[in-house]
C-alpha cells in the first residue's frame, strides 16, 4: 500500500494526466463517449484505494481538496463574461432560471420520496447532484466539500451525474423533431431568436488562450492568493451548526471573489490559460476524492438513477409551463435546460442542433450555471435537509 504523501501526490496526477491524454487522443477519444474522463478520473483512484494499493486514510487527500479547490473554482471564474451573459435577455435568462427552480423542486421532492429507500443522510448527496445541473462538476464538488458530503453518499450520486445527463441529452436530440409543432402549439415568438441572434453578433470576442511562462507564473499567486484570503475570512465568520460551516463561506467567497475579478483587468489572465489550469486543478481535487471512496458505497446507484429520472421530469414540467407563460420558442427550452443538466461542453452542441449558428446561447447559459450552481446546490441540500 503507498501512504507516503509524495507518492500518492504522483500517482494521482499520473492518472489525471493519463485519462486527459487519452481523451485528447485522436485514436482513444472515442473511447470517453460512453463514460467521460471526469468520471474515471473519479473511479480509478478509487478503485485504487478500494484494493489497497493507496492508503485511503491519508491526510494529503484534505490538504488537496481544502486549499486546491477554492483556487480552482477562483480560475474558472476569472473568464467570465458577464456582459455577454446579460446580451441574452429576459427571455433566455427567465428560461434558464426557471430550469433551475425545476431541478431544485425536483430534486427536493424526490427526496422526500427516496428518503425511505436511501435513508437521511443523503440530503446533502441531492444538493451536491443539484448543483451540479444545475452548474457543472466544478459546483458539485464545491458543494461536496462545502457541505462535507460523506464519501459513501457522494459516489453513488457520481454515478446518476455520469448516467442521467447523457440520457437526457439524448432526449433532448431527439427532440428536433417536436420544435415545429411545439413552437406552433405553443404560439412561440420566433422573433426570440432572431433577436438573439442580433444581441450576440454584438457582443465582445471571447478571450483567445495563448500560454507563455511569464502569464503562466502569475496565474498560480493570484490563486493562492485568492485562496488564502476566502480561508481567512471564511474562518472569521458565524458558524451554524448543520447549516453553514467555516468552508461553505470559503466557497461562497471565493466564488463571489472570482466573479468580482472578472469585472476587473485580472480576467486577462485567461489569456494566459486561467480556466484551463483552474480545470486541471480541479481535476487534480477530484482523484483526491476519488481515493477517500469505496466502491461498495455505490450500491444503491441504481436506486438513485430512478431518482435522478423523477427529477427530471420535474425539471422539464417546470420549463413547459415557463414556456407557456412567455411564448418561448423550443429552443430555449432545449438550450436552457442543457445548459442546467449538461454544462458548458454540451449546451452548445444541443443549441445547435436546435438553431445553426447559435451555440454560444447554450454556452453562455450554461456559464451562467457555472456562477449560480453552487449557491443553488446548497440552497437545495438545505431544504432537503428540512424533511
Amino acid at each position: 500500500m503507498v501512504s507516503h504523501p509524495l507518492l500518492i501526490v504522483m500517482i494521482l496526477l499520473t492518472i489525471e494526466l493519463l485519462i486527459l491524454g487519452l481523451a485528447r487522443h485522436q485514436r482513444t477519444k472515442a473511447w470517453f463517449n460512453l463514460l467521460p474522463p471526469v468520471f474515471w478520473i473519479y473511479f480509478l483512484p478509487m478503485l485504487a484505494s478500494t484494493f489497497g494499493l493507496l492508503d485511503a486514510r491519508s491526510p494529503v487527500y484534505g490538504l488537496i481538496t481544502t486549499w486546491l479547490l477554492p483556487a480552482s473554482l477562483l480560475l474558472l471564474l476569472l473568464a467570465v463574461d458577464l456582459k455577454a451573459i446579460l446580451r441574452l435577455g429576459p427571455t433566455a435568462l427567465a428560461m434558464f432560471f426557471s430550469g433551475a427552480a425545476g431541478i431544485i423542486a425536483g430534486a427536493t421532492l424526490v427526496f422526500g420520496l427516496f428518503k425511505p429507500l436511501v435513508g437521511e443522510r443523503f440530503w446533502s448527496g441531492f444538493g451536491a447532484l443539484s448543483a451540479s445541473w444545475t452548474g457543472g462538476s466544478a459546483n458539485m464538488i464545491a458543494v461536496k466539500e462545502a457541505l462535507a458530503v460523506p464519501d459513501q453518499v457522494f459516489a453513488p450520486m457520481v454515478i446518476v451525474d455520469t448516467v442521467v445527463p447523457y440520457l437526457w441529452m439524448a432526449a433532448l436530440i431527439a427532440g428536433v423533431a417536436w420544435q415545429p409543432a411545439f413552437d406552433r402549439w405553443n404560439r412561440a415568438d420566433r422573433r426570440i431568436i432572431d433577436e438573439l441572434g442580433n444581441r450576440l453578433a454584438a457582443a465582445g470576442q471571447t478571450l483567445q488562450q495563448r500560454f507563455s511562462p511569464s502569464g503562466f507564473l502569475l496565474i498560480l499567486p493570484a490563486a493562492a492568493a485568492g485562496s488564502g484570503l476566502s480561508h481567512w475570512l471564511g474562518s472569521r465568520l458565524p458558524v451554524i451548526k448543520d447549516v453553514v460551516s467555516g468552508y461553505t463561506w470559503t466557497i461562497v467567497l471565493v466564488s463571489l471573489l472570482g466573479l468580482a475579478l472578472s469585472c476587473t483587468p485580472a480576467r486577462r489572465l485567461e489569456q494566459h490559460g486561467a480556466s484551463t489550469a483552474g480545470s486541471w486543478l480541479l481535476y487534480f481535487v477530484l482523484t483526491a476524492i476519488g481515493a477517500k471512496a469505496s466502491v461498495a458505497s455505490i450500491g444503491s446507484g441504481l436506486i438513485l438513477i430512478g431518482a435522478g429520472l423523477l427529477i427530471m421530469a420535474v425539471h422539464a414540467l417546470f420549463l413547459l409551463v415557463a414556456a407557456r407563460l412567455l411564448k418561448a420558442p423550443f429552443f430555449l427550452v432545449a438550450a436552457a435546460s442543457q445548459a442546467n443538466v449538461g454544462g458548458v461542453a454540451s449546451a452548445p452542441v444541443v443549441a445547435e442542433v436546435y438553431q445553426p449558428g447559435l451555440a454560444s446561447v447554450g454556452l453562455l447559459l450554461a456559464i451562467l450555471g457555472n456562477i449560480f450552481g453552487t449557491y443553488l446546490g446548497i440552497i437545495c441540500a438545505q431544504l432537503c435537509r428540512l424533511f
